[in-house]
């Protein structure tokens, strides 16, 4: 009777006779694992990655904006914070001004917000403060300004001069008390087109001011929870919507609305749509791999068991039962799935953790995957090695013995 055991015995000199045989035939299972393995590793980093960085936007934030100039006033800023669940709103304006600082001058993004804007959107000072109700004539820099426009430091209490052009041509000069300095981001995305790096904040009353306006291009609000976000923006939605004139029916159509809004779970959801996409893309051209694999088993099984034709006469004529040769042709070939799976694994956790780190994202390797790859490899040489286990199966000793 042939043990599991002695199978396993067999199946490792089998393979230690022809070690590079072995190697090249194992290399695309190591290939198609090491891709899949890597790929899911991937798609879980970009899926932190991104959810980290929407996060650093704010907390569960919603955003409003005007499709048109003049559409956002004080009476629509007065519904979205008195609508239940919102803990907090800022309003938005933006204008593009010539900033001057000694003897430079630099066309910077200036923001217009208020107080609230600090917390809501989640903004890091490195050294001073961040706006509050009763300032005027103070700016807030990024970092990115304070540091690199100029071609020298601008620090906290130094003074800049900023022009701006009102819609009428007319321009307007005024000098600014740097109030504070903003912390680097240690996120890049994109915030809304509200990069606070390479931005300026002032008040965003006295922007309205200098402009001679009374509206905002938008609001900045944030919900109490992220389990709450969905409804209160539907709140948000249905008042803004009552308010502006758009009709019941047409609330559901973001089209006929003058506004936009979204928040923070809908570009969630979006991210974990386009990450699931990729993954998915990514991990089918990998199985591509795994086929090639288990074709390579099974083509280099079948000239195994051709070799061994006079092995397995030998085997049948002493006992060995059909299900016996079998077992040890399976075996074997498991056991290529196996190491290649072993390796496999390895290669992909290590490139993974290499191309996370080069792209400067958190490392996320679901430990799961570890057994998933084995479990796949395995099965993929039991599959591939099926066909070649069966022939040898069903050979006749008498012709088998005969073979030359």
């Amino acid at each position: 009777m042939l043990s599991l055991k002695q199978s396993i015995k067999i199946a490792i000199g089998s393979i230690g006779s022809a070690k590079m045989r072995s190697a090249l035939t194992t290399l695309g299972i190591v290939i198609g694992i090491a891709a899949v393995i890597a790929n899911v590793s991937l798609g879980a980093s970009f899926s932190q990655y991104f959810t980290e960085e929407i996060g650093s936007v704010g907390n569960n934030f919603i955003i409003i904006e005007g499709k048109t100039s003049n559409l956002l006033h004080d009476n629509e800023l007065e519904l979205v914070k008195t609508t239940p669940g919102i803990t907090g709103v800022s309003p938005m304006s933006q204008q593009v001004a010539e900033v001057k600082y000694l003897s430079t001058t630099r066309q910077i993004s200036v923001q217009g917000v208020s107080a609230d804007y600090g917390e809501v959107a989640n903004i890091p000072m490195e050294s001073g403060s961040f706006l509050n109700d009763k300032d005027k004539y103070v700016a807030v820099l990024g970092s990115d300004v304070a540091y690199e426009k100029f071609g020298r430091p601008v620090s906290e209490k130094n003074t800049i001069e900023m022009t701006f052009v009102k819609a009428n041509g007319e321009t307007v000069t005024q000098n600014f008390k740097v109030k504070g300095i903003i912390a680097s981001p240690e996120t890049s995305l994109i915030q809304s087109g509200i990069e606070s790096d390479v931005r300026i904040f002032i008040p965003v009353s006295t922007m309205n001011e200098i402009m001679g306006e009374d509206y905002y291009w938008g609001f900045f609000a944030s919900a109490e929870s992220m389990e709450s976000i969905s409804e209160v923006t539907d709140e948000v939605d249905r008042r803004l919507a009552r308010n502006l004139g758009v009709p019941y029916r047409d609330i559901g159509n973001a089209d006929a609305k003058p506004y936009s809004l979204f928040n923070q779970e809908e570009i969630l959801e979006q991210v974990d749509q386009l990450s699931a996409a990729i993954g998915s893309l990514l991990t089918a051209v990998a199985l591509i791999s795994l086929i090639v694999g288990s074709i390579g088993i099974m083509n280099i099984m079948l000239v195994t068991v051709t070799e061994r034709t006079n092995e397995i006469g030998i085997m049948k004529s002493l006992g060995y039962k059909n299900h016996e040769v079998l077992s040890l042709f399976i075996v074997e070939s498991m056991m290529v799935g196996l190491i290649g799976g072993i390796f496999g694994t390895v290669l992909g956790v290590v490139g993974a953790y290499i191309v996370v780190g080069v792209m400067g994202m958190p490392h996320v390797f679901p430990l799961g995957m570890i057994f998933i790859g084995v479990a796949v490899s395995i099965v993929v040489g039991l599959l591939a090695g099926a066909y070649p286990a069966n022939k040898a199966a069903k050979m006749n000793p008498v012709d088998a013995l005969r073979h030359e």
